[in-house]
C-alpha cells in the first residue's frame, strides 16, 4: 500500500512527477559525527523509516519518543521516462527543523524552518554514469531552544499539559518533478470581487532574454470555459482577467463555506511556439473585510463559527495517516455547524488546505510559534512566515493570519518595547505581501494593532458569560484572571469583536485517555457544559464571531468535541443546533 500517494501540492499540479514517499534508510546520529564522516557520500544506515511520518510517530515505523535532535535519511531512486531530457526538482512538504539535502554525494540545498515547503533543482548533479541516484537528507533540531518556532512541541520528551510529543526530520511528502527548461515557476491568485475581476501573476523559470514565451491562460467553471486569453510573457508577469460573471444574489459563482464554487485554471507555456510546461490550478472569488464593526464575507456581514483544530493525530503526530483521515476532520467540522477551523500553533498541510477549498471551511493560517524571544528567533520568524504565506496564499478558505498567539515569543511584551516592534513588524509584514485578509498582531491578549479584538476566555458559568459579552466595557476590562486585552502604547478602535479561544469542557471518553480535571461525569453533563459556552456568543449582539476549543482530544488533552480517533463524543446534528441558537435538553 503507498504511503499518502496524492498529489502534493494541488494549487499547483503537473502530471510528471513521482512521489519519494515510503521507505528511506534511516539513521540517528546522536554523536554529530555524519558531516565528518561524510554519510552524505558512505555510510551505514541501520534502520528504515517510512516516509514523510518522522521518526516519534507509530506511523513511521520507529514510534520513539527519545530526543535524538540529528538523523539522517537515504534514499536510491530510478528515474522513470518521463524524467529524460527534463529539468529534476527535488520538493519537500516540510523537515522539522534544519535540513541539508546530498544527491549522489553533492549538496543540493539547505532549509530552515520545520513549517515551510523548498525545493531544488538537482538536475546538474545527477551522476550520470548510473540509473540509480542516491539523496541523503541530514535533519537537526534543537529541543531545548525555546526560542525556536515548534508550536505545541514540547522541551521535554513525553507530552504533559497543552505540551505534545516532538517531531524531528521529514514530516509532509516528499516528491521529484519533471519541468522543461524553461517552465512556470508560480502563479498568484488575488481574487477582486467588487470589479468581478481575478489578478494573476505569473513567473517563467529559465527564459532566454532573446527567446519569445507565449502564455496561455483557460478558465473554466463547471466545466465551462469563462475565459481563454494567450500572451507574450515576460519572467514576471501580471494580469487582470474579467470574468464576466453576474452579481451574487444566490447564484453567482463566489466562494463562501456555504457554496464552495471554485474556477478551476489551465496554464499552457510556449516558447519559440512549443509547448513546454502545463499547469493546473484552481481560485476562489471571496472577500474578506470589515464594516462598521463587523466581519464580512462578500461585502455581507458573516458571523465565524470556528473551532480550534490542533491537527494532531494518534499515530502520526501532525502528519494525518490519508488524504482520507484529512477530508473526514473537514466533514466533521462541517456537521457540527461550524464554518471554519483555526489551526491551532502548526502550519497547514496543502491537502488539508485544499479540502477547506473544496468542501467550504474558513480556515485562520497560524504559525508554530516560540516561547522565548531572541534576535535569532526574530529572523527564523520572519523568513519563515513569508515563506508560508507564500506557499498558502492562493487558497481561498485562508481568511485571517495568525502569526501570533497569546504572546508565544514575546512573553515580555507588555514591558518589553522591542517585543511589540516585532509584533508590529509582523503585523506590517504580513500585511505588505497579502493585502486581502484580516491579520492579528497577537490573537487572546496584549494586542497591538490587530483588524480584530480577538480574546480568550475559559470562564464557564452560562450567565457570567451571557453578562460579560452584552456589554463592550466588561469585555475589554473585566476579563478575570486574564492578561491585559491590548499591549501599552495601543487600544479599542472599533474593531469586530471575537472570542477565538473558549469552551474546553473536558469529557474522558477512551480509558487511554488521560485524567484532567474539571472533567465533566457523562455525556448529558458534557452537553449541557458545552451549551453553557457556546450559546451566549450565539446570543450575544456585540461578539461577531468564535472559536471553540476544540475539535478533537489529544494525547494530553480531553477538551475534544471528537475523542482522538475522531469519535463524536455527543451526536453531531446536536452540536450543530447548538451552533444554531438551540439549547437541547437530549439527544
Amino acid at each position: 500500500m503507498s504511503i499518502r500517494p496524492e498529489y502534493p501540492r494541488p494549487q499547483f499540479v503537473r502530471d510528471t512527477w513521482m512521489s519519494l514517499n515510503g521507505t528511506w534508510e534511516f539513521r540517528m546520529d546522536d554523536g554529530h559525527v555524519g558531516m565528518a564522516q561524510r554519510w552524505y557520500e558512505k555510510g551505514e544506515f541501520d534502520r528504515t523509516i517510512a516516509v514523510p511520518f518522522c521518526y516519534q510517530s507509530p506511523l513511521s515505523g520507529i514510534g520513539e519518543t527519545e530526543f535524538h535532535d540529528v538523523v539522517w535519511y537515504r534514499r536510491t531512486v530510478r528515474l522513470p521516462r518521463e524524467a529524460e531530457n527534463k529539468r529534476v526538482v527535488l520538493h519537500f512538504g516540510a523537515v522539522d527543523y534544519d535540513a541539508s539535502v546530498w544527491v549522489d554525494g553533492r549538496l543540493a540545498c539547505t532549509h530552515e524552518g520545520g513549517n515551510a515547503s523548498f525545493s531544488a533543482d538537482v538536475t546538474d548533479l545527477l551522476a550520470e554514469e548510473t540509473e540509480e541516484h542516491t539523496i541523503v537528507v541530514r535533519a537537526q533540531d534543537y529541543f531545548e531552544d525555546l526560542a525556536l518556532p515548534r508550536g505545541k512541541q514540547y522541551w521535554k520528551e513525553k507530552g504533559e499539559v497543552m505540551w505534545f510529543r516532538n517531531m524531528t526530520g521529514i514530516w509532509q511528502s516528499v516528491w521529484l518533478e519533471f519541468v522543461d527548461s524553461v517552465s512556470l515557476s508560480r502563479a498568484r491568485f488575488t481574487p477582486h470581487l467588487d470589479t468581478n475581476e481575478i489578478e494573476i501573476e505569473t513567473r517563467i523559470e529559465g527564459l532566454a532574454p532573446d527567446a519569445r514565451a507565449d502564455l496561455e491562460i483557460k478558465i473554466s467553471f463547471d466545466g465551462k470555459t469563462i475565459a481563454r486569453e494567450r500572451i507574450e510573457a515576460g519572467a514576471l508577469e501580471t494580469r487582470r482577467i474579467n470574468l464576466k460573471d453576474f452579481n451574487d444574489h444566490g447564484f453567482g459563482r463566489w466562494w463562501s463555506p456555504e457554496k464552495p464554487n471554485l474556477y478551476d485554471v489551465e496554464f499552457a507555456l510556449y516558447v519559440e511556439g512549443d509547448v513546454t510546461d502545463r499547469v493546473t490550478s484552481y481560485f476562489g472569488m471571496r472577500k474578506i473585510s470589515v464594516e462598521d464593526g463587523k466581519v464580512c464575507l462578500n461585502n455581507k456581514p458573516y458571523p465565524m463559527k470556528l473551532v480550534l483544530d490542533q491537527g494532531y493525530f494518534h499515530d502520526g503526530i501532525l502528519t494525518a495517516p490519508s488524504d482520507e483521515a484529512i477530508r473526514l476532520d473537514v466533514e466533521l467540522c462541517k456537521q457540527m455547524g461550524f464554518n471554519g477551523m483555526r489551526k491551532h500553533q502548526m502550519v497547514a498541510d496543502p491537502r488539508y488546505l485544499y479540502w477547506c477549498d473544496k468542501l467550504g471551511v474558513l480556515v485562520w493560517g497560524e504559525a508554530a510559534n516560540a516561547y522565548a524571544y531572541s534576535e535569532d528567533y526574530a529572523y527564523r520568524m520572519t523568513r519563515e512566515w513569508g515563506e508560508i504565506i507564500r506557499r498558502d496564499y492562493n487558497h481561498p478558505c485562508i481568511v485571517a493570519w495568525v502569526p501570533l498567539n497569546e504572546s508565544w515569543g514575546v512573553p515580555d511584551i507588555l514591558i518589553d518595547p522591542k517585543q511589540r516592534h516585532h509584533a508590529m513588524s509582523l503585523y506590517h509584514f504580513t500585511k505588505s505581501i497579502d493585502s486581502t485578509r484580516l491579520v492579528l498582531s497577537n490573537d487572546g491578549w496584549e494586542h497591538c494593532l490587530s483588524d480584530l479584538c480577538t480574546v480568550h476566555d475559559y470562564s464557564r458559568d452560562r450567565l457570567t458569560l451571557l453578562d460579560r459579552y452584552s456589554d463592550l466595557e466588561r469585555i475589554l476590562n473585566d476579563m478575570p484572571g486574564r492578561k491585559f486585552v491590548y499591549a501599552p502604547g495601543y487600544r479599542y478602535g472599533g474593531e469586530p469583536i471575537m472570542v477565538t479561544e473558549f469552551g474546553g469542557v473536558n469529557l474522558r471518553i477512551l480509558e487511554e485517555s488521560p485524567a484532567v480535571t474539571p472533567c465533566a461525569s457523562d455525556e448529558r453533563e458534557f452537553l449541557e457544559q458545552v451549551t453553557d459556552v457556546i450559546h451566549p456568543m450565539v446570543v450575544s449582539g456585540l461578539v461577531q464571531g468564535y472559536c471553540y476549543t476544540q475539535l478533537t482530544d489529544t494525547e494530553t488533552e480531553i477538551c475534544g468535541l471528537l475523542t482522538w480517533d475522531r469519535k463524536p463524543k455527543i451526536p453531531l446534528d446536536v452540536i450543530r443546533r447548538i451552533n444554531e441558537g438551540e439549547i437541547p435538553t437530549a439527544f
